[in-house]
């Protein structure tokens, strides 16, 4: 069955064709285009696979490159086009919808993968040859005396013929012979090849051992050597090569000639420096990439005694925005040009700047006394931001945020230090931003805290790992318990009991605070129901539930309500939600209209932590509330006899608003019995705090919210 048109099967043929029709001109194979294609198409799904792989595997670019010398691609120039097509055109006709940095980047890693493999064989390859080779110069050496004339002829041919340099040399270095093709390596002529001495090619670039293992060989300690080696041409470039030198021994065994084969790997090399370049730089801003800053900062890391490293990790304010309304485009040439500034703040010995990816560069240093050194990288890196970046004839001011991490080497590994100063760079963007900071192992162990807590929410809710307890709401008139405010906690593995205050932020940033907020309401409601059954009319008969701003948006808000009050027999009159101030300050109606469906049900509605935000007092009659919880901050001076008389007047006053309104006042935090008796006197109608019973488990509401309430 053929493949839908433009399907994947599509794109991948157009893949190959293109590829076969780039490097067969340079191929030595007896095959046609057509076939040859054909050829082409499974090493092009190979690739196209392993682009798409979870994890890049790189064997499996070796093996195309390998496939491609057993296809008879060994001209350079098949590898060269075959890099440039894969290059151009893998990610294009297979790359899917993945992320077009990411597939750039896993292209980079199979053209060097394949490059690697294509060497690999090549070499391999080569190497069979000069075994070959080898063995011809041996026979034709031992056969002189039999058959001096067909012997010499065939050692001519293949010594001509190869398509690698052969050189032969006296055991004194003196070159007796070399062929054609090695003479156009080095680029000189047949005569002027021959005047030359093994010795005299030396090259700064040379391995330690090269020279030792020549010795080696001509003393007749070995028979062969391989190693890579650079000559200098008389034109002044260098020449790479894949050396192999081996002895030649006469027939008694006594060594007369050493022979040299070359393959010029000049080319490759170039090629592999230009792929490395490639994978560890970005290709947007030419610095290097998160590749190569791991490298360094591992390095920097396990340097030795003494030494210390710097880190500062810098992400722009505010460059979404600027992407988002000037497009992608002007982002990109706004990258270029921080890049640019912040390579000229790192310019001495140990200091680079890399770009992580986005908009977020790092910059380290590296020595004995990076304390002082790493401020000073910062506060250049915030002074060359100052200035305006000029984009389509805009000025743009950049700003950024900074975290630096400094200390000495040998004590942690990269991830954590590039984590610690990620989250001290968070936190000198939630401090504003345009600063930098230094890493506090007090904030990092808080915020890896609270990353811990926000991931194991989920499962928590789901293992039943919260729980529920409950604090009575007393009339202060006669003392008696009208309610209970469920408060929520979390019985943490490792952490032991969490209050709210730990968990319900993270709840709200991640949306689980939705179906955490349900789960309180049916326990809660649940245990109501209890609590009557089990004391009829002596039971607390209302329950307050905390009421999230994020839950207020929840469109199944009242159907879920109601489905849980009615699931557990229990009236809307026995439930009061609690909503903050601060949650209603300009609050529309969209907003209010399910709290007004609730109240008109029935439901009570309390506007909890009054006094603590900037609601105007007149805002209250368009609320639908129908309680106000009075914030602890207005009656602590009520503690201690006689209390503050301004305080007084001004829980005065609002008793009085609230009760003009039709509102009743319940007082948190009362802990005393003198608070209690103020807050009588003044008209308050409820009341929960210490003072009554501290939160605890539903069955011991009733006996502990008795004890100081009749006293």
């Amino acid at each position: 069955m053929s493949a839908e048109p433009d399907s994947p099967e599509d794109r991948l043929r157009r893949f190959a064709t293109i590829w076969s029709r780039a490097v067969f001109p340079v191929t030595s194979t007896s095959s046609t285009r057509p076939e040859f294609e054909q050829q082409l198409l499974p090493l092009a799904r190979r690739l196209s696979e392993a682009l798409a792989a979870r994890v890049v595997n790189t064997d499996e670019g070796r093996a195309v490159g390998a496939a491609l010398v057993a296809a008879h691609c060994t001209d350079p120039e098949a590898l060269a086009r075959s890099l440039d097509c894969v290059d151009a055109y893998l990610v294009l006709y297979c790359g899917g919808e993945g992320d077009s940095e990411d597939l750039r980047s896993r292209s980079a890693r199979l053209q060097h993968a394949m490059a690697a493999g294509y060497a690999q064989a090549l070499r391999e390859r080569t190497l069979a040859e000069q075994e070959a080779i080898a063995r011809a110069a041996l026979e034709a050496q031992g056969a002189v005396a039999q058959a001096l004339h067909a012997t010499e002829a065939r050692f001519r041919a293949v010594f001509e013929g190869a398509a690698i340099g052969i050189g032969i040399a006296d055991l004194d270095g003196n070159v007796l012979q070399v062929n054609g093709a090695l003479l156009r390596m080095f680029g000189i002529t047949d005569q002027t090849m021959r005047g030359r001495r093994v010795q005299e090619w030396t090259h700064p670039d040379d391995a330690p051992q090269t020279w030792t293992l020549y010795d080696e060989l001509v003393r007749g300690e070995r028979e062969h050597y391989h190693l890579e080696k650079a000559f200098s041409r008389p034109d002044g470039t260098v020449l790479w090569t894949n050396l192999t030198v081996s002895l030649l021994r006469d027939a008694d065994g006594v060594p007369q000639y050493q022979l040299a084969l070359m393959e010029d790997t000049t080319e490759r090399r170039l090629l592999n420096l230009r792929l490395r370049y490639e994978a560890t730089h970005d290709a947007l801003t030419g610095l290097p990439n998160r590749t190569l800053f791991f490298e360094r900062l591992e390095k920097a890391l396990s340097a030795g005694d003494g030494q210390r490293f710097g880190l500062c990790y810098l992400d722009l304010d505010g460059f979404k925005t600027i992407n988002d309304s000037l497009g992608h485009a002007a982002g990109d040439r706004l990258l270029v040009e921080v890049a640019d500034r912040l390579q000229s703040c790192a310019t001495a010995p140990g200091e680079m700047v890399a770009r992580l990816g986005g908009d977020e560069f790092v910059a380290l240093t590296t020595g004995p006394d990076t304390e002082s050194e790493v401020d000073e990288l910062a506060s250049r890196i915030m002074n060359v931001l100052l200035a305006p970046v000029r984009i389509d004839g805009r000025e743009l001011t950049v700003r950024g945020s900074i975290g630096i991490v400094e200390g000495p080497a040998g004590e942690r590994g990269p991830a954590e230090v590039l984590r610690s100063a990620d989250i001290t760079m968070y936190r000198a963007k939630s401090a504003g931003g345009n600063r930098f900071e230094l890493a506090d192992p007090e904030a990092d162990a808080r915020a890896i805290t609270r990353h811990g807590l926000t991931t194991q929410l989920p499962a928590a809710l789901e293992r039943g790992e919260f729980f529920i307890e409950y604090q009575p709401l007393v009339h202060l008139g006669d003392g008696s318990v009208r309610g209970a405010e469920a408060l929520v906690r979390w019985l943490h593995p490792q952490h032991g009991v969490l209050g709210p205050d730990r968990f319900i932020p993270l709840a709200e940033d991640t949306g689980l605070i939705v179906p955490l907020g349900r789960w309180v309401l049916e326990q809660s409601v649940r245990q109501a129901h209890e609590w009557r059954e089990r004391y009829g009319d002596g039971g607390p008969l209302r329950i307050n539930v905390n009421l999230s701003p994020c839950q207020l948006t929840h469109p199944g808000l009242v159907q879920e309500t109601v489905d849980i009050l009615e699931r557990a027999g229990v009236e809307p009159e026995a439930l009061c939600l609690e909503v903050t101030e601060s949650a209603l300050i300009g609050a529309d109606d969209d907003l209010l209209k399910p709290l007004r469906r609730l109240a008109e049900m029935g439901v009570d509605i309390a506007l909890d932590d009054f006094g603590t935000g900037y609601s105007n007092l007149a805002n209250l009659r368009r609320l639908p509330v129908n309680v106000l919880k009075l914030d602890r901050s207005f009656t602590q001076s009520m503690q201690q006899f006689p209390a503050d008389p301004v305080d007084l007047k001004i829980v005065e006053g609002i008793v009085s608003l609230a009760h003009s309104l039709n509102l009743a006042v319940t007082v948190e935090g009362v802990e005393t019995g003198a608070q209690a008796e103020q807050l009588r006197i003044l008209g308050c109608d409820t009341a929960q705090g210490w003072y009554y019973a501290r939160p605890g488990p539903p069955e011991r509401l009733h006996e502990l919210a008795l004890v100081d309430a009749t006293g």
